[in-house]
C-alpha cells in the first residue's frame, strides 16, 4: 500500500488582516475629527486659539487611546484608514462650505492660468482640494498610526 503525503485542505477562507474594531466604529473615529472642519469654514473658530488647538489634537488623542484600549493587531493600518474616511470627510466639508467659507471672494489661479475661464478654475481648485484634503487626513491617520503602533509595543500584547 502506498500513501501519499497530501497538505491538508483548507477549509476556511484565507486569512485576511482585520482593523481590529467595527467600520462603524473605524467611520466614528473619524467623524470626531470633523467638527472643526465645520467650525473653521465657518469662521467660528481661529487659528491659534486654545479651543482650535482642542478640535486639532483631541480627536487623534482618542483614536490613538481608543486602538490602544482595544488593542487591535495593526494599530498603524487601523489609524491609516480612520484617516483616510477623516480626509474624505474634511474634502466634503470643505466643499459643502466652498461658498460659505469664500463667499464673494473665491480663490483664483494666478500666473498663465489667470485668464482662464472661472468655472474652469473652480473645478480645478476644487478638485486640488479634495485630494489635499485626503492626503491630509491620511498623514493625520499614519501620524497617530505610528505613534499608536509605537505605544502597542511598549504596552506590550494582549494579556
Amino acid at each position: 500500500m502506498t500513501y501519499h503525503n497530501h497538505p491538508p485542505r483548507q477549509t476556511s477562507a484565507p486569512h485576511r488582516p482585520t482593523l481590529g474594531l467595527p467600520l462603524l466604529a473605524v467611520i466614528s473615529l473619524a467623524l470626531l475629527a470633523t467638527p472643526r472642519v465645520v467650525l473653521h469654514d465657518l469662521e467660528l473658530i481661529q487659528e491659534g486659539t486654545l479651543v482650535n488647538t482642542l478640535f486639532v489634537f483631541v480627536p487623534p488623542i482618542i483614536w490613538i487611546a481608543v486602538v490602544l484600549w482595544k488593542r487591535v493587531p495593526n494599530p498603524f493600518i487601523t489609524l491609516l484608514v480612520v484617516g483616510l474616511f477623516y480626509g474624505v470627510f474634511l474634502a466634503l466639508g470643505h466643499q459643502l462650505l466652498w461658498n460659505v467659507s469664500f463667499g464673494d471672494n473665491p480663490p483664483a489661479l494666478g500666473g498663465n492660468l489667470t485668464d482662464l475661464d472661472p468655472a474652469a478654475q473652480s473645478v480645478i481648485l476644487r478638485t486640488f482640494a479634495g485630494i489635499s484634503s485626503v492626503f491630509t487626513g491620511v498623514i493625520v491617520g499614519a501620524i497617530t498610526g505610528l505613534i499608536a503602533w509605537g505605544l502597542s509595543k511598549v504596552i506590550g500584547p494582549k494579556r
